[in-house]
């Protein structure tokens, strides 16, 4: 890892530390009768206020950009959320973490196909291993259950898939994009598409307790943190990193809902989970140790070419 990328790494490890805390802020909206849709809405229109507020930047739509920034946020937010919680209602739990926790490797699979700099590597593929075995590991700690099913797991793959998609996209963006500019354009199309599924609900909005101190902090923590400045964090990380090596610390996720379970709640953490934990820890380093391939542009080798013409 080269020492001025580690600032970057530890951006992406933040963004994923916050995202593993978001269970417990939505947990709490839940248990006051919100759905799942509900919640992903009041998040986006926080998220969305929140980066104009940040950078109230507007330009002439390009509907070319308009198009790749809706499959952002269709793939990125809605239809990611919407199949992840889907997931949990018709599987455990455990599975639709493991499942999930595909996507980094999902994504390698793509990028090598449609990406001309990120290619498969034996690192990525060996970090992966170590990662989705840690993963395993870490999901079950020391309590082995696992029970199939086929509408949740393929829920949980969908959900992977999603972001894997998401990230392939955003690649094309990242570069060149403001990534205040890029995560707004994100939760507005995000916000865009999830109106239908509110519509299909049609299910109430449950009485908001206006004096509920913790209710309103939870909604700040997943519009404003988790969302606006995660999604920001996480284009920047991206940017510096590439889509590969930032995806992997989404393998960290099963680690964080562990350490969470045994603060929160009083879980043990097993032989079987430490062990988890430290092949989760190699696979993320592993994979990380990622050289881009460097791709010459039709400029450099017309300067190239001048500068020979020149001395001769």
């Amino acid at each position: 890892m080269q020492k001025n990328k580690i600032g970057w790494h530890l951006v992406a490890l933040f963004t994923i530390v916050v995202w593993g805390t978001t269970f417990i802020a939505s947990k709490y909206l839940l248990d006051f009768g919100f759905t799942p849709v509900q919640i992903i809405i009041v998040r986006f229109i926080l998220a969305y206020v929140s980066l104009w507020i940040i950078r109230p930047q507007w330009s002439k739509p390009v509907l070319k950009d308009e198009l790749g920034y809706l499959v952002l946020g269709l793939f990125g937010c809605t239809v990611y959320f919407w199949a992840e919680n889907n997931a949990i209602l018709h599987t455990i739990p455990s599975n639709v973490s493991i499942l999930v926790s595909l996507a980094p490797i999902m994504t390698a699979i793509l990028a090598h196909f449609f990406t001309r700099d990120e290619k498969l590597s034996k690192n990525v593929i060996i970090g992966a291993a170590f990662a989705i075995v840690g993963v395993v590991l870490v999901v079950f700690n020391g309590t082995m259950v696992l029970k199939l099913s086929p509408v949740g797991d393929l829920l949980s793959l969908a959900a992977a898939l999603c972001w894997a998609i998401y990230s392939l996209f955003l690649k094309r963006f990242v570069q060149n994009t403001d990534p205040v500019v890029l995560s707004r354009k994100t939760m507005f199309y995000g916000l865009i598409t999830a109106i239908p599924l509110l519509l299909i609900e049609n299910k109430p909005i449950p009485a908001i307790p206006v004096g509920d101190w913790l209710f309103w902090l939870c909604l700040v923590f997943l519009g404003i943190l988790a969302s606006a400045v995660c999604y920001v964090t996480w284009n920047v990380a991206t940017k510096e990193l590439g889509i590969i090596a930032t995806n992997n610390y989404i393998y960290v996720l099963p680690f964080v809902t562990l350490i969470l379970d045994a603060v929160l709640l009083g879980h043990s953490i097993t032989l079987m989970g430490a062990a988890g934990s430290v092949l989760l820890v190699l696979g993320v380093a592993i994979g990380g140790k990622i050289r881009k391939k460097t791709i010459p542009t039709d400029i450099t080798k017309t300067e190239t070419e001048n500068s020979d013409n020149k001395n001769d």
